[in-house]
């Protein structure tokens, strides 16, 4: 098991077995008064940071391991891996001559913990584990951590589906990826129907499906589910798309365009129509795959570019010969490291929960290469090769990375600069202390009182942060229907509630998560903290005041709360904002502050409308048959192939019932008493 944080609070690790690891914690400090002291004495001043780490010297073995440098408070600072424990450490007893950044984080240690490892390979794989667990605030993180999506084709059941996958890959198939995003991922499905004419209905529609959907109609889908086409020939579609995903995609259209003409001179031009259609298909596919080189079939191109004490990593992922999506990254690293620093440090985070691929190319040689290249290859338990090109159609694909991450940055900058103007303009009009690192918007959405759902957005210095937006599926039975009052308290209360079990109470955070270049000298870009600098609700006083009974009942105080009503005949441009001390106000019309605001109400409501209508969606497609215990797909499928419909399964009495094939008399009682409880 790798090392982790327990419920408590407190940092502990397990260690592997394999790795022959050992802990070395800190000694506490002697807590008795020395012989010949008076009690009344003063207390001694703490040890320095030098002192701790000098003494710690002496216990540390020469061997390979992991360090952490730990503050006054418990909190870690610094993780960082050696091949000699006691080398490295050495040094920080030493501080002169180390950049300004160390030397912080030397005279804020106040203790230390080690683990020792078998070898500098485990050393660094434990250490990218801890950094992304522990998310120390000197080392360089890698912030947005979201998993990729894969396209899965399934294979445990007789007409195997295609579906996005994101995860664990607990089910039963093959899984092709990673896509950089989800948006790649449905062009793809998209294209594999019109190409394969491969299902993606779930297993439970398409047992109970009694004839062909609009997909068939459409031609994107074979409809194996009613016999449209037999399960031998929609097996060997899947075999092809399987080939197509797998690189074969020449020979999947060489054997199209053979079974095309073929069926032309048989004068079958309807079949030739159809194998035409999807040969157009994959022609389209592969057009919209940008670069496909044709010597790299396997590797993960990064490209690295520092500005403006900023960096950005741009990462494009190629497999089976095709270009599967770029995605820009962002980690979080003062200013002062190098490039190649903060590249290496990131790709030892973000391989650690993901399978790397045989090669990695990357625009800058990172310090320990061989060293990474050691350890991926470990962890993949394959050859795993780094390298740095320097000529060829390698180096031409590392230079374009870099394009892009220069090109990502400079965007990234220049919304940075605005949305900061916009986070002081904000501060300012609505009187808050400094600019906000974090603002959450609420909303409600529901059609009379059905389907509720509250949504939860986020902004921040770099704009919107949608891995901090939630949504809130409204459970209160004693809501009278379309309460929005009663909606907005419960929303907030089960927020707030939960944040302060989680997190502690707001006064023990303030604003210490920011990170500015100015505060304790740190040069780190801003970071979002878990709890908000002010709250805006959509609606007038009756939201405000709900809001408000939910903070008092919470024991919340200090933090911030704004009302934004939509202003006569809900104009935009003429809201109007509620605030506890102030009277209603508006803003001019072309206050950037209120576009700002505006900006974020909208994105508030395009939230919560969204996770209303999925809500919606889901409870249509939800049959009634769904809720009887011992009703599965083929139950359910023999009731509506003999009734049509579940409205007439509930009007059927038990005789008509036990008709129906796999019903027996116990099943039919369970099923009537269902329907006509209490009567």
């Amino acid at each position: 098991m790798l090392p982790g944080t327990d419920t408590s609070g407190q940092h502990h690790v397990d260690i592997p077995t394999t790795a022959h690891a050992l802990m070395t914690d800190s000694p506490e400090a002697p807590t008795d008064a020395p012989a010949g002291t008076s009690a009344d004495a003063p207390p001694a001043k703490p040890r320095t940071g030098p002192d701790v780490i000098a003494d710690e010297v002496k216990r540390l073995p020469n061997a390979p391991g992991v360090y952490r440098m730990i503050d006054a408070k418990g909190t870690v600072l610094y993780v960082g891996k050696a091949r000699s424990l006691k080398k490295r450490v050495q040094n920080y007893a030493r501080p002169n001559g180390l950049p300004a950044r160390i030397m912080r984080v030397i005279f804020a240690t106040a203790s230390m913990e080690f683990v020792t490892t078998r070898t500098e390979t485990e050393a660094l794989l434990l250490e990218a584990n801890l950094i992304k667990r522990l998310r120390p605030r000197y080392n360089v993180l890698l912030r947005d951590d979201k998993s990729f999506p894969n396209i899965l084709i399934t294979g445990d059941h007789e007409a195997p589906r295609v579906s996005k996958h994101r995860g664990a890959r607990s089910r039963k198939g093959e899984y092709f990826g990673p896509f950089a995003s989800a948006g790649a991922v449905d062009r793809t499905i998209n294209a594999l129907e019109r190409a394969f004419l491969l299902r993606t209905c779930s297993d439970s529609v398409y047992e109970t499906r009694t004839r062909p959907c609009l997909l068939h109609q459409i031609k994107r889908c074979s409809a194996p589910c009613t016999g449209e086409i037999s399960l031998e020939d929609y097996g060997k579609l899947v075999g092809e798309a399987r080939a197509f995903l797998s690189g074969r995609s020449s020979s999947i259209r060489d054997t199209l365009k053979t079974a095309m003409a073929e069926a032309s001179d048989r004068l079958d031009f309807e079949l030739a129509a159809r194998y035409r259609d999807r040969l157009a298909a994959l022609a389209h596919v592969t057009s919209q795959q940008g670069i496909n080189p044709g010597t790299v079939k396997e590797a993960d191109v990064f490209g690295c570019h520092q500005e403006g004490g900023r960096t950005c990593i741009q990462v494009f992922f190629f497999r089976t010969g095709q270009n599967w999506g770029n995605r820009s990254y962002f980690p979080r690293a003062e200013a002062s490291i190098p490039a190649t620093e903060v590249l290496g440090t990131f790709l030892a985070q973000f391989y650690d929960d993901r399978e790397p691929p045989k090669l990695l190319l990357i625009s800058e040689d990172v310090p320990e290469r061989e060293l990474l290249e050691a350890a991926l290859t470990e962890r993949a338990g394959r050859k795993v090769s780094v390298s740095v090109p320097a000529r060829g159609e390698k180096r031409t694909l590392v230079a374009q990375a870099s394009l892009n991450a220069k090109e990502a940055l400079g965007r990234t900058l220049a919304e940075t600069s605005s949305q900061r103007t916009l986070l002081a303009g904000f501060a300012e009009t609505f009187g808050l202390a400094e600019p906000p690192t974090r603002i959450e918007v609420y909303d409600n959405s529901h059609i009379m009182g059905t389907n509720a759902v509250g949504g939860m957005i986020v902004s921040g210095p770099d704009g919107f942060s949608k891995a901090h937006y939630r949504k809130f599926n409204i459970k209160s039975e004693d809501l009278t229907p379309g309460d929005d009052y009663g909606m907005m308290r419960e929303v907030l209360k089960r927020r707030f509630s939960r944040l302060m079990r989680e997190a502690g109470p707001r006064e023990a955070h303030g604003n210490a998560d920011v990170g500015t270049s100015g505060k304790d000298g740190d040069d780190l870009p801003p970071e979002i903290g878990a709890w908000p600098d002010a709250v805006l609700v959509d609606g007038g006083k009756g939201q405000l005041s709900a809001a408000r009974e939910v903070f008092a009942e919470l024991g919340i105080t200090d933090l911030p709360l704004i009302g934004v009503a939509k202003g006569p005949d809900r104009d935009a441009g003429r809201e109007v904002f509620h605030m506890d001390g102030r009277t209603p106000f508006t803003l001019p019309v072309r206050d950037p502050v209120l576009y700002f605001v505006q900006r974020m109400r909208d994105e508030a409501h395009r939230f919560a409308i969204g996770s209303h209508r999925a809500r919606r969606k889901s409870d249509i497609a939800r049959s009634p048959l769904d809720e009887i215990a011992g009703i599965g797909p083929s139950r359910k499928r023999a009731l509506l192939s003999h009734f049509g419909t579940a409205k007439a399964v509930s009007r059927a009495g038990m005789d008509d019932l036990r008709k129906v094939s796999g019903i027996s008399a116990e099943m039919a009682r369970l099923i009537h008493d269902h329907f006509h409880e209490g009567t």
